[in-house]
């Protein structure tokens, strides 16, 4: 993709309001108390608190649907959908395990017919190659990664949405649904070498138009 259009891929926070991202994540803040909670689909506020911290995935597909298919969909009924195809799965001590990659598969080509692909063992400059193909790639990242001269403690555990690349710089561009300042949420560039520090070496390669 060029760099030229990154601009046109839309950006959506995993909290729906992305100006108090940066409270919700450190604790200063209840998600709770989100004043855009509703936007989120959610049946309550407390439904909201409870699935805000496990819905990255969701907020990547928020995105790649709005950039692949000009579609908006929430991100609670995303979650829904995608919970009804086991890509979550909520245990009787009420933890919740997912985003669990297969079953997502699985509801993406059946709910809206986009080609998604598991990749595992996989080095970024791999993906790296296939973003001026047409491919977007939902990649797992320490969650670190909104502070770029940190020592992650260990790779993956979050998810960012990668759409494209700068090929003067050999740096990556993604939006993270946790960044919590601007610089950090939407069009984020990085160098392969930083990215690697973060990326566990697995994500969803998705085909785009």
């Amino acid at each position: 993709m060029e760099v030229e259009s990154m601009q046109e891929v839309p950006y959506f926070g995993q909290f729906e309001s992305r100006a108090l991202i940066g409270d919700f994540i450190t604790g200063k803040r209840n998600p709770a108390d989100d004043p855009l909670w509703e936007l989120s689909g959610a049946t309550d506020q407390a439904e909201y608190a409870r699935w805000c911290d496990h819905i990255c995935g969701m907020a990547c597909l928020k995105m790649a649907l709005a950039h692949l298919q000009d579609r908006i969909i929430p991100t609670m009924d995303l979650m829904k959908q995608c919970r009804e195809y086991g890509g979550y799965v909520v245990h009787e001590d009420g933890t919740i395990k997912g985003l669990i990659y297969r079953p997502f598969i699985s509801f993406v080509s059946e709910q809206f017919s986009l080609q998604a692909e598991l990749k595992e063992h996989t080095p970024i400059e791999e993906i790296y190659d296939l973003l001026d193909r047409g491919y977007v790639y939902i990649a797992s990242v320490h969650p670190s990664i909104r502070k770029p001269d940190a020592v992650p403690p260990k790779q993956g555990g979050h998810l960012v949405y990668v759409f494209g690349k700068d090929e003067q710089t050999r740096e990556l561009l993604f939006h993270n649904p946790s960044g919590d300042t601007p610089q950090t949420q939407e069009n984020v560039r990085m160098s392969l070498g930083n990215f690697s520090r973060f990326y566990a070496g697995r994500g969803i390669l998705i085909k785009g138009r």
